[in-house]
């Protein structure tokens, strides 16, 4: 169990607070009332696919978001967790506008903070409190399209995060404030 300080735990809840009332009027001009969104997924650790709608006559669909959080889970631990449906529709408006029919590679979905914590300590590219453990965050590659391609695409939208890491050939996208880096 990871364990933090109360001003800490409250830093965090004030950011999370935050990111949850200041961008809300570009999340809600994010897609038109469609009446069905469906994504495909590829998890590079555990080889499973999903191709499933999540959102249908204008209601999300939780047996879809069960699926979906299901192969986002922390492939390390098995741990299940609520992923963001603001991520969805990231991932669907990003994948609509790039005109792709390629399933998103998952390199993270959710982490669970026994994991962030192993990450951290081999790499300085991992937050300390990362969107990953909310279920606001996942790395991803999109086949067919270039990861700089991808990056413009999520930039784009000017929502979320959105973080480059060429080298490792991915791109983060979350769901918290606008803001960009390479890594």
């Amino acid at each position: 169990m990871v364990s933090c300080s109360r001003r800490e735990f409250f830093k965090i809840g004030t950011g999370f607070l935050a990111t949850c009332l200041v961008p809300a009027a570009g999340w809600s001009a994010l897609l038109p009332d469609s009446t069905r969104r469906s994504l495909s997924f590829y998890n590079t650790h555990t080889g499973e696919r999903l191709n499933v709608c999540y959102f249908k006559n204008g209601a999300y669909c939780p047996g879809a978001m069960g699926q979906i959080n299901h192969i986002l889970r922390d492939h390390r631990t098995g741990d299940i967790e609520p992923m963001d449906v603001r991520l969805m529709d990231l991932l669907y408006t990003v994948n609509q506008r790039l005109g792709s029919c390629s399933s998103f590679h998952i390199i993270s979905g959710y982490r669970s903070p026994q994991t962030n914590a192993l990450l951290r300590k081999k790499s300085t590219g991992v937050a300390k409190f990362s969107y990953h453990m909310l279920g606001r965050a996942i790395d991803i590659r999109l086949p067919g399209c270039d990861t700089h391609q991808l990056r413009q695409a999520c930039l784009d939208l000017e929502l979320g995060g959105v973080g480059y890491y060429p080298r490792s050939d991915f791109v983060h996208v979350d769901t918290g404030a606008f803001r960009t880096w390479n890594g």
